[in-house]
């Protein structure tokens, strides 16, 4: 089971405007970046990438176990 909780959320703003969301699971390791579109709403694509990363994060635990 993913805890929410515990995936660190890091807003990286690139000096040519662009911006990069990265998700963190600390106690895997697990990392997951993706350059944001700047059309579209952050909160839709932070969803979606959150996704994603709890799909990845169940992936490798399966995978461990």
């Amino acid at each position: 089971m993913v805890d929410r909780d515990k995936i660190q959320f890091d807003l990286i703003k690139l000096a040519g405007g662009g911006r990069i969301l990265r998700l963190t699971e600390p106690q895997s390791g697990l990392a997951l970046e993706k350059k944001l579109a700047p059309t579209d709403a952050v909160v839709r694509q932070k969803e979606k990438l959150l996704q994603a990363f709890e799909a990845a994060l169940v992936h490798a635990d399966l995978a461990a176990a």
